[in-house]
C-alpha cells in the first residue's frame, strides 16, 4: 500500500497566490454557486480561504460516507478483513456432502459472484462437488450488493450459474496463482445441491459433526471502503453496523470537530440515504482532515479511500478529468433527489498553499445543473491556487484478487 502522506508540495520559489486572487474567489463563488449556495474553503495551516453559507447544515447525501469511513477504519483499522465462513455437518464420501453447507458472516459487504467461486473451486478441491442437504446461513448475509438472508441468490451463484463475466475474471486470476488450479473451461464451476425438500433426517446411527472447511476473508479495509467510496455505493448503509451503527458515527464526527460545529452534524444513516442527514460546509471540511488524520497515523493518505476525479472509475470519473485537472482533485460527491442535494467536498493539492480542503453542499438546484456548476468553480480554484496532480497511481487489480480463501484449519 503507499506510503505518502501528504500531496507534491511543488518546486521551491512557486509563488503563492496573491491575496487579490482569493478576493476573487468570493465573486467566483457567488456568480457561479449562487449567494445562497454553502461553500468553504481551508488551506493546510487553518485559514479560509472563503466562507459562504458556510454554518448552514444541508442535506450532504453520500457525504455522510466520510465519517461512516472514519469511523469503519478508527473502530476496525485499515487491514481489517470480514470473514466468511463454510462448514459441512455431515461427512464427505465420493464428492458429497452428507448434510448441509453452513455459512456464516460477520458482516462482508462485498461478497460477490467473483467471491463465491472462489470458494467453490476451494471447496471442489477439498472434494465437495456435491451437497446431499441444503446451503444453509448462520447469519445475516448480503450477497451481490442486497441482503440474502436465506442465501438463495449466493447458492444459485455457487450452483455454476454465476455470470460469465465474474467466472472470467477468476479465470484470470487463477492463471497469475500457483495456489489455484488454473482451468480452461468457459463454464463456472458449481456445487450440486439438493432441493430442500428431498433433504433427508439423518439417521441416529451418525449424528451431526460439524466440519470447517474453508475461510473467506474480505480484501482489507482500506481498499473496500476506497472501492465502496468511488461508486458511492449505499452498502454503507449497512456496514455502519460494523462501525456501532449510525449513532456512533454521529458521536465520532460531533467529537472530532470544534464545539461550535456539533450541531451542524445529523447522522440518522451511515450512507446518505436518510432525509434527516444534515452536515454544514465547514463542518464537512473538518471531518475530511479528521479522515486524513485518521489514515497519516497508519502511512495513508485521503486517495486509499475516496476517488481521485479522471482517474478512478466511479462518480467522479468523467468530472475534472481534462489534461489539466485529472489527478488534482481527491473527493466525495453525494446526491439526494433529483432537485435537492448535491456534494462535492474533496482536497487539492498545490504548489503554494500545500493541501487546500473545500466542501460544497447545494440544495433547491437540479442536480446536473449543481454538478455542473460545482465543477466549473473548482476550475476557477485550480488555476488561482497553482494546483499539481497528486502522488497517486490507480490499482487496476479486480477487488477479489486482494481477498484470500483459506483451507479452515
Amino acid at each position: 500500500m503507499r506510503s505518502i502522506l501528504i500531496p507534491i508540495l511543488g518546486l521551491l520559489g512557486a509563488a503563492a497566490a496573491s491575496s487579490g486572487e482569493l478576493r476573487g474567489l468570493a465573486a467566483a463563488a457567488r456568480s457561479i454557486l449562487g449567494a445562497d449556495q454553502g461553500v468553504y474553503i481551508e488551506a493546510a495551516d487553518g485559514t479560509v480561504l472563503l466562507a459562504q453559507a458556510a454554518a448552514t447544515a444541508v442535506q450532504p447525501a453520500s457525504v455522510s460516507k466520510v465519517p461512516t469511513t472514519l469511523a469503519l477504519l478508527r473502530k476496525l483499522g485499515p487491514e481489517h478483513r470480514f470473514v466468511t465462513s463454510f462448514a459441512a455437518n455431515g461427512p464427505i464420501r465420493d464428492g458429497t456432502l452428507d448434510g448441509d453447507l453452513l455459512v456464516e458472516s460477520d458482516g462482508d459487504p462485498y461478497f460477490v459472484d467473483e467471491n463465491a467461486l472462489l470458494v467453490v473451486e476451494r471447496l471442489n478441491e477439498l472434494g465437495v462437488q456435491r451437497v446431499a442437504g441444503n446451503l444453509r446461513p448462520r447469519s445475516a448475509l448480503t450477497f451481490d450488493w442486497q441482503s440474502d438472508a436465506d442465501a438463495v441468490r449466493l447458492r444459485q451463484a455457487m450452483s455454476g450459474m454465476a455470470p460469465p463475466a465474474a467466472w472470467a475474471v477468476v479465470r484470470a486470476l487463477d492463471a497469475v496463482n500457483t495456489y489455484a488450479s488454473a482451468t480452461t473451461s468457459l463454464t463456472p464451476p458449481g456445487i450440486q445441491f439438493a432441493t430442500a425438500a428431498s433433504i433427508a433426517s439423518p439417521g441416529a446411527a451418525e449424528p451431526l459433526i460439524e466440519r470447517p472447511l474453508v475461510v473467506h476473508r474480505s480484501q482489507p479495509l482500506l481498499s473496500l471502503a476506497k472501492s465502496l467510496n468511488d461508486y458511492s455505493n449505499n452498502i454503507f448503509k449497512p456496514l455502519a453496523d460494523a462501525a456501532g451503527g449510525a449513532a456512533a458515527v454521529e458521536s465520532l464526527a460531533r467529537s472530532v470537530v470544534p464545539a461550535a460545529m456539533r450541531s451542524e452534524i445529523t447522522l440518522s444513516d451511515g450512507a446518505g440515504t436518510d432525509a434527516r442527514n444534515r452536515l454544514s460546509p465547514r463542518a464537512a471540511v473538518k471531518l475530511l482532515r479528521a479522515l486524513e488524520q485518521e489514515l497519516a497515523a497508519t502511512g495513508h493518505a485521503l486517495f486509499d479511500v475516496l476517488p481521485v476525479a479522471g482517474i478512478d472509475e466511479g462518480t467522479l470519473r468523467e468530472r475534472l478529468n481534462t489534461p489539466g485537472e485529472a489527478g488534482r482533485v481527491v473527493g466525495k460527491t453525494g446526491t439526494f433527489g433529483d432537485y435537492g442535494a448535491s456534494a462535492l467536498i474533496g482536497a487539492i493539492s498545490t504548489s503554494d498553499r500545500g493541501t487546500v480542503y473545500f466542501a460544497i453542499l447545494d440544495h433547491g438546484v437540479p442536480v446536473p445543473e449543481a454538478r455542473r456548476r460545482q465543477d466549473r468553480f473548482l476550475r476557477a480554484l485550480l488555476t488561482r491556487l497553482h494546483s499539481v496532480p497528486w502522488n497517486y497511481q490507480r490499482d487496476t487489480s479486480p477487488a477479489v484478487a486482494r481477498a484470500e480463501v483459506l483451507t479452515a484449519p
